[in-house]
């Protein structure tokens, strides 16, 4: 019987393995309501309260209160490394979160009224890639919360920035993705409503609690200015899905896995996703997309474990030379 994967894993991170390098608890500046600006680095909030980080705000002084409410926080980007890779961890929110980092939205959970939808369950760890970084002095981190009723804020978490794990990917796809239910394998058409969904996670973490049936994920992506053709595959790498998938990329579909089981005898959910792209299908002068469909049948659902990206045969290979060959799927 299919487990209920509530891991609460939002990137391709590997706890033990990660450190922290910037720690964030303590006094971040505060202020209920809700305006866009706030989340710019160079918006001034000499006159926000302060308030204890993580703490629930009925606790610090703003007691009944739900809403709308933003925090904000320096950091100086001198301590971190480009060569590094690093997440922002912000423990549990109540109820859901947009998280922006010198004015750029670095992650999302929930959903915000009003289509509002709580992800208050989810511990939130976001990427943060080198193009949102200022290595070379100070960064602002700006949470916009909404919290429905009782407590609200970040609550709890040892809330900092962290180091991750060396990725051996060319392309590291995790984050933010463009996410919409739909009611059977048809492609959307104009009038789809798109969300943003944070990739890896299952999506019962982000709002969409009890949901099972289709969906699509969408990315965009450009390649690196140093991609180079390999004299050796390339591989797209979709981590777990929850449970089916067709995987398309740049229209042309690469991959897909089903075991043709019925709910509760299908074990697809524990395969890992890894998917030949074929030659020449990236675009080096244009966007690329990666579109997902998904059909999950029971329980938790969506793209829940890493990792995602594209990386070579051979670091595909090596990444995981651990892992039993039964547990990788291959689209011929």
């Amino acid at each position: 019987m299919k487990k209920f994967l509530y891991l609460f894993i939002a990137l391709t991170i590997s706890i033990s393995a990660s450190t922290q390098v910037i720690k964030l608890g303590g006094e971040w500046k505060f202020r209920v309501g809700d305006k866009m600006t706030w989340s710019n680095a160079k918006y001034d909030d000499s006159d926000w309260d302060q308030i204890k980080v993580p703490s629930n705000w009925e606790d610090e002084g703003f007691n009944g209160y739900d809403g709308f409410a933003w925090y904000r926080q320096k950091f100086d980007g001198t301590k971190l490394l480009k060569e590094e890779s690093y997440y922002l961890n912000l423990g549990n929110i109540d109820d859901c979160d947009e998280v922006y980092v010198n004015g750029k939205l670095v992650g999302v959970s929930g959903s915000m009224p009003p289509k509002f939808k709580t992800a208050y369950q989810t511990e939130r760890r976001y990427l943060l890639t080198n193009d949102v970084i200022d290595f070379q002095g100070e960064n602002l981190i700006a949470v916009r919360i909404f919290d429905a009723t009782g407590g609200g804020g970040i609550v709890e978490g040892d809330i900092g920035i962290y180091r991750s794990p060396k990725s051996r990917m060319i392309i590291d796809l995790a984050g933010l993705w463009q996410f919409a239910k739909t009611r059977n394998e048809k492609p959307l058409d104009a009038s789809a409503e798109w969300t943003k969904m944070m990739v890896p996670s299952a999506w019962e973490h982000q709002g969409y609690y009890k949901y099972d049936g289709y969906a699509w994920y969408r990315k965009t992506f450009t390649l690196p200015a140093n991609f180079l053709e390999k004299d050796e595959e390339i591989v797209l790498m979709l981590g777990k899905i929850d449970d089916f998938d067709k995987t398309y990329l740049n229209g042309k579909l690469i991959g897909k896995t089903n075991d043709g089981e019925d709910y509760g005898a299908s074990r697809s959910f524990e395969k890992m996703r890894a998917y030949t792209i074929p030659e020449g299908l990236l675009k080096k002068d244009a966007a690329n997309v990666i579109e997902i469909l998904v059909e999950d049948m029971g329980n938790t659902g969506g793209i829940y474990e890493g990792p995602i990206g594209i990386t070579t045969r051979t670091a595909y290979q090596r990444y995981f030379k651990n892992y039993n060959a039964d547990s990788f799927w291959k689209y011929e």
